[in-house]
């Protein structure tokens, strides 16, 4: 069902997604906030804020983490040759390995160091389960772009599609859309 109560009030979810796709349609055919909230019957700060709600700012700056990646060797050179500046895939196994040949602060201090590297980078696209993007996304506080390869928890490695990943790191690099979003 998409009815929340909310105290005395009853919100609709179905409605709250037609008026953000009504928002989002007119903002992309080049509407100002002004006429869109004219006629969405908001006020344009409204729209302002929910455009710096959802914004993704473009950087040159990408990092790309993510597990468990069965096509991890062709993703790697795909994703240098677009200049992607940090990666680290994992294999299930990989991942397994990672975890079990470290002592628990071992284990901390090592993740703790990828997340201050990662925190350097613009933007970060994370491949993973939906539990683990949600997690990356608190944690790191910044830009965060989740592929989601499937429900927490995986097993076993799975294929990311390599085409699709190379049109949204093109996209993060390059589109002045995410200029202006």
């Amino acid at each position: 069902m998409d009815l929340i109560r909310i105290g005395d009030k009853l919100i609709s979810r179905r409605k709250i997604d037609k008026v953000l796709e009504r928002v989002f349609a007119l903002r992309s055919q080049g509407f100002s906030q002004q006429e869109t909230a004219r006629q969405v019957g908001v006020d344009r700060s409204f729209i302002s804020r929910l455009e710096t709600l959802g914004e993704v700012r473009r950087g040159r700056r990408i990092a790309v983490v993510g597990f468990p990646v069965a096509n991890k060797g062709e993703l790697e050179n795909m994703l240098r040759q677009e200049g992607v500046e940090f990666i680290l895939l994992l294999s299930d196994a990989e991942r397994w390995d990672f975890v079990r040949q470290k002592s628990g602060l071992e284990l901390f201090n090592q993740l703790m160091e990828i997340v201050a590297r990662v925190r350097d980078y613009d933007v970060v696209i994370i491949i993973g389960s939906d539990y683990r993007i949600k997690i990356s996304e608190a944690l790191l506080g910044r830009e965060v772009i989740g592929v989601e390869i499937g429900p927490s928890p995986i097993r076993g490695d799975r294929v990311v599609d390599g085409e699709e990943l190379r049109l949204l790191v093109r996209r993060l690099a390059t589109d002045k859309e995410y200029e202006r979003l």
